[in-house]
């Protein structure tokens, strides 16, 4: 038992057109869907790494093994301002990146989506600005306390401090490590933005 039924087919031209752009696919994500994936992994390693130079900076302190009786000889990021700028302001764009991820995230389901791009390259880029500068004021610190100035009769502390001072330079790399990828995010942002 089967039955037949034949359709005839219609003589009108735009029947099939109007069936064949109701057949036809959404926007894929293509290479937007990429670029907002590698945005996502990236902002991750910028968690990483500014988190860590803040955790890394925070946690640097020294104390020489022997001292007077009125003095103890001792290194720790408090005493030095700019250390502690360094500190509160990597604190902040780890915490600023952490709050980024759901947006990211948005990204990657609506690639096309412009308005969270754009939020995200505003926001990318102020922060960008207190990730570079105060990771160049706390390399200025340890240069000098690494080389020292002549000049103004400032002697290299890390002949002493040699811990303090490994860890400083390594919370300044770590900074720098976020800088970099917070203008690759950048970047591939303006790129999703400008290609339609």
């Amino acid at each position: 038992m089967s039955t037949i039924i034949d359709v005839a087919e219609s003589s009108n031209p735009h029947v099939n057109e109007k069936a064949a752009l109701i057949a036809s696919p959404q926007k894929p994500g293509g290479w937007k869907k990429g670029i907002a994936i590698m945005d996502f992994i990236l902002r991750l390693g910028a968690i990483a790494s500014s988190l860590g130079a803040s955790i890394t900076m925070a946690t640097s302190d020294q104390t020489l093994p022997f001292f007077t009786q009125f003095f103890q000889f001792e290194a720790s990021y408090d005493s030095f301002s700019t250390f502690q700028f360094f500190v509160i302001a990597m604190a902040f764009v780890g915490g600023y990146l952490v709050l980024s991820l759901p947006f990211s995230i948005v990204t990657v389901i609506r690639p096309h989506a412009t308005g969270p791009r754009l939020f995200l390259i505003i926001l990318d880029t102020v922060f960008l600005t207190l990730a570079t500068s105060c990771g160049a004021s706390a390399a200025a610190i340890v240069y000098l306390a690494h080389n020292g100035n002549q000049d103004a009769n400032w002697l290299a502390i890390c002949n002493q401090f040699g811990d303090f001072c490994a860890q400083t330079s390594g919370a300044v790399v770590s900074s720098f490590v976020a800088v970099v990828v917070l203008l690759l995010l950048i970047v591939l942002s303006s790129l999703a933005l400008g290609r339609h």
